[in-house]
């Protein structure tokens, strides 16, 4: 009779067990995010929570693929996924905010024949969406 609530004990300890470490990866992918957002604004002196309503203001969302922004599924720029992995930004400057916001803000001074135009995108606004693009 002591051994029936064995099968039963030992299957609520493996789900606890396994709610544990799914409560513990959900926490160390909160972490990572949040530590990427830090490091993302300290970089770009931006705030990439403004971001989103930027890019749907200037149409960069009709250009590009920008993950987490609904509705940017443009074909005619690259995708803007893992900018903070990349080497070079549009394939002729080095990746650092800086330079990617200096891209974002006049992209005709680095190539006159670039498809990306000139948007009016202010440097502070450019901040933002480079904080977005790294934190990603």
């Amino acid at each position: 009779m002591s051994g029936e609530g064995f099968p039963i004990k030992v299957g609520v300890l493996s789900l606890i067990t396994t709610l544990g470490l799914a409560a513990g990866i959900l926490t160390y992918q909160v972490r990572d995010r949040h530590q990427r957002t830090e490091v993302a604004s300290l970089l770009a002196s931006g705030d990439p929570a403004r971001a989103p309503d930027i890019f749907r203001r200037y149409g960069c969302t009709g250009c590009h693929t920008i993950p987490g922004i609904a509705g940017a599924d443009g074909k005619v720029g690259g995708p803007l996924v893992n900018m903070r992995e990349r080497v070079y930004i549009a394939g002729i400057a080095n990746n650092d905010a800086e330079a990617l916001v200096h891209w974002i803000v006049l992209p005709s001074a680095f190539d006159p024949k670039t498809a990306m135009p000139d948007t009016g995108i202010s440097e502070a606004e450019a901040r933002d969406l480079v904080a977005f693009l790294y934190q990603q």
